[in-house]
């Protein structure tokens, strides 16, 4: 790799990880291609990324970004994982890092909070932000759809007893 692509990866990556939420730090030593690959359709899937690079030029892009501190934590052979929801990737790591003994996590980032391994993985056990848009928006319609039920049922029950007149009048 030359300079040229070199200072491109960098502005790159620095770029992507201006509008993240969360990064994540891994060890991925000994893994396959295929594993790799597997972890990357994972991370997409979840709306992540992840992406192996050498420490130096990681170190380099996270410069001006809010994760500035975890440039501790690239000793080795690491990769980034991050992502805008601030639990995607830690879930998805955390998740692999239970199958895969090759993948472990170092620490990771959110905002300008440093986290270590156990850090990340209680950041994991959030629910992500989809989730709580969901369940958000369920709390928002019970409501409403109880408001509707309790309006309906007066108009429901004069037309019972209306029918049951004019079933009267006709049985006379």
């Amino acid at each position: 790799m030359d300079r040229s692509q070199k200072e491109a990866t960098i502005a790159a990556l620095n770029l992507e990880l201006q509008s993240a939420a969360l990064v994540v730090v891994t060890k991925q030593s000994g893994m396959t291609v295929a594993e790799v690959t597997d972890l990357r359709r994972k991370m997409r899937a979840a709306g992540a990324s992840y992406k192996v690079t050498k420490n130096r030029l990681a170190v380099i892009a996270l410069k001006g970004t809010q994760f500035e501190k975890t440039e501790t934590l690239f000793k080795g052979p690491t990769a980034l994982a991050w992502s805008k929801d601030p639990v995607a990737a830690a879930k998805v790591a955390v998740d692999y890092a239970k199958t895969n003994d090759k993948f472990k996590i170092v620490g990771g980032s959110i905002g300008n909070v440093t986290l270590d391994a156990a850090g990340v993985d209680a950041l994991s056990k959030l629910p992500s932000l989809d989730q709580l848009r969901a369940s958000l928006l369920g709390m928002i319609q019970t409501p409403a759809t109880r408001i509707a039920g309790v309006l309906q049922a007066p108009g429901g029950q004069v037309a019972r007893v209306l029918a049951a007149y004019a079933k009267k009048d006709e049985a006379a």
